[in-house]
């Protein structure tokens, strides 16, 4: 006789204690074996794979797609015995692998899903047309809820991310044309006939009555994550901002003496980390974070660089372990590595946290300046802004230059203005002479 066990959301590690489901991989009915992944979900970390420890027969999911749920809460239950899926299951029993968390498990070769109750999945599905569901490149739960709140099918717009993704502008585009799309195929006999009617004064549709409320979208997730981070660093950090411009034309010139052919090629987001680097061995106090609860500044021995990185999920700050005891090359490698790793979802917990300090490069944005906020518990964040040609003194005559703005925000707890100040002097020289640096390799 078959045992209906519950599988619920396991501990993903690092703290968290929620997840957003994004996209379930199973239906009620389908049959799952041993450490198959049954959903897809978003902590504030990662977007990650939940694999199921037991094989069986689905026989209900908790959760829609988009909801929030606890660790611990029930996700799936599953029919576990005398059923077609006990064949599927590989051999040692029905039993899980006991080993759950993402990324881990047995990895048995993967049984084909056989539905064993169609009406029952079925059922369980929202009302659908009848021809089967496509493939959808979309995996951010909010866009699916837009499209849903704006009656977009998924399965007719062309994404325009990598691979196909389809984003936010692209379920606005659709529409934005899908109402006199929609207008032209209805024949004039099945329009409604009140549609010639006036709407009465003082009421208006209730459809009416949510657009013009707005859009709300739910801080949940990372975006949910980034927002309290950034609220609270807000609330507990005095911090200053002081900003210089610099003639970045010696340091490009640097840039392109270094990526000669035959090298490998240094990316200039890691010249600046370089150079943030050596501006903390000469500053140490601002490699620190503050412990409110005793009432000290801790300074950290070790430099963990973080930099803000723009992807689909929104803005994530992987982290470069050790910065300061890699040269420009293994800079550039490792963070060509997070970056792409950001972009695919695949950052780890560890690779999201434990920076010491931030580097934020808002100039790939097509902007001269900004007042970057803290990472909070961090203690001070350098901004770059864009490099762009600009009339600029150079050997007392007037020449176009390369200029770039550069905006460093500092916790006011740590250190004072002459010490940010002597920071971003440092910085601005190794950009307007690279071979400052040379002091200090």
């Amino acid at each position: 006789m078959a045992v209906v066990r519950e599988f619920t959301l396991p501990d993903l590690g690092e703290g968290l204690t929620e997840a957003l489901v994004v996209r379930w991989l199973v239906g009620v009915g389908d049959v799952v074996v041993v450490d198959q992944p049954v959903v897809e979900v978003e902590t504030a970390k990662a977007m990650v794979e939940v694999p199921c420890p037991y094989g069986g027969v689905v026989t209900a999911r908790f959760g829609e797609e988009g909801t929030e749920l606890p660790v611990g809460s029930p996700l799936l239950t599953v029919a576990v015995g005398e059923t077609e899926a006990a064949a599927a299951v590989p051999s040692g029993g029905d039993e899980g692998s006991g080993n759950v968390l993402v990324g881990y498990g047995t990895q048995a070769p993967m049984a084909r899903r056989r539905r064993v109750n169609p009406q029952a999945r079925e059922a369980d599905r929202p009302a659908a047309p009848a021809a089967a569901p496509t493939s959808v490149a979309v995996i951010s739960p909010l866009v699916r809820r837009l499209a849903r709140e704006r009656g977009v099918d998924l399965s007719g717009v062309r994404g325009s991310g990598p691979d196909g993704l389809i984003l936010r502008a692209d379920v606005e585009d659709a529409a934005r044309t899908a109402p006199a799309a929609h207008a032209a195929q209805v024949p004039q006999a099945a329009r409604p006939a009140h549609r010639t009617e006036a709407p009465r004064s003082g009421r208006r549709p209730a459809a009416a009555r949510r657009a013009a409320a707005g859009l709300r979208v739910p801080l949940r997730g990372a975006r949910g994550v980034a927002a309290e981070k950034l609220s609270r660093s807000r609330r507990e950090i005095p911090d200053a901002t002081c900003w210089v411009d610099a003639d970045a034309t010696e340091l490009l010139a640097a840039r392109r003496a270094m990526n000669a052919p035959g090298g490998a090629k240094v990316s200039l987001l890691a010249l600046l980390a370089r150079i943030c680097t050596a501006a903390l061995a000469k500053h140490p106090e601002l490699n620190a974070t503050v412990d409110t609860d005793a009432q000290e500044i801790v300074t950290l021995p070790d430099v963990h660089l973080g930099f803000a990185a723009q992807t689909d999920r929104g803005l994530v700050v992987p982290v470069v372990r050790d910065a300061g005891a890699r040269n420009a090359v293994e800079l550039s490698v490792e963070m060509a590595r997070l970056t792409e790793a950001a972009r695919a979802g695949k950052l780890s917990p560890a690779e999201l946290t434990g920076g010491t300090f931030t580097l934020n490069n808002y100039g790939v944005f097509g902007v001269d300046g900004s007042t970057p906020i803290i990472n909070h518990p961090e203690a001070a964040m350098l901004g770059v802004g864009r490099i762009t040609p600009k009339p600029w003194v150079h050997q007392g005559e007037l020449a176009v230059r390369q200029v770039v703005q550069l905006s460093f925000t500092f916790d006011h707890r740590v250190c004072d203005g002459g010490a940010a100040g002597g920071f971003l002097r440092y910085v601005a020289d190794c950009v307007e002479q690279p071979a400052v640096l040379l002091r200090t390799v």
